[in-house]
């Protein structure tokens, strides 16, 4: 089983957005995790809703703190950081960095959009996953 590890900073809206996304899309043989470097105490409220508007339901998922057995045997996705100091791509070798916008105090309509955003980009992740 190949690990695909989404991160940012707080684990609470786009690495969890990506981890969801990446399930529906999910091809076989891959498994989705997603961590921070420092994790929320909770999934952000909005991006729950975005996600349910689109038929995925990430209420159940906790943000979690990155650790090497996650690291280990997978590849990186890091979502992008504004946090400079605890931007999980400082602390890894090998990243792909996506730098999509955090959803942190944005609108919902902000929301939606960075939503929209990371499905594309996970559809286009899992499409060069399948041809390599």
């Amino acid at each position: 089983m190949k690990k695909i590890l989404f991160v940012c900073v707080e684990n609470a809206g786009r690495s969890q957005m990506a981890e969801g996304f990446f399930r529906k899309y999910l091809p076989k043989g891959f498994e989705p995790i997603s961590a921070g470097t420092k994790p929320s105490d909770k999934v952000n409220p909005i991006v729950i809703q975005v996600m349910n508007e689109v038929g995925i339901d990430i209420s159940k998922q906790i943000p979690k703190s990155i650790s090497n057995d996650m690291i280990k045997d997978s590849r990186v996705v890091n979502m992008g950081c504004i946090d400079k100091k605890s931007c999980p791509a400082l602390f890894l070798e090998s990243v792909d960095d996506w730098n999509i916008t955090d959803p942190k105090d944005k609108s919902i309509e902000q929301v939606r959009e960075i939503r929209d955003q990371i499905e594309n980009k996970v559809k286009e992740f899992v499409s060069n996953l399948e041809i390599n």
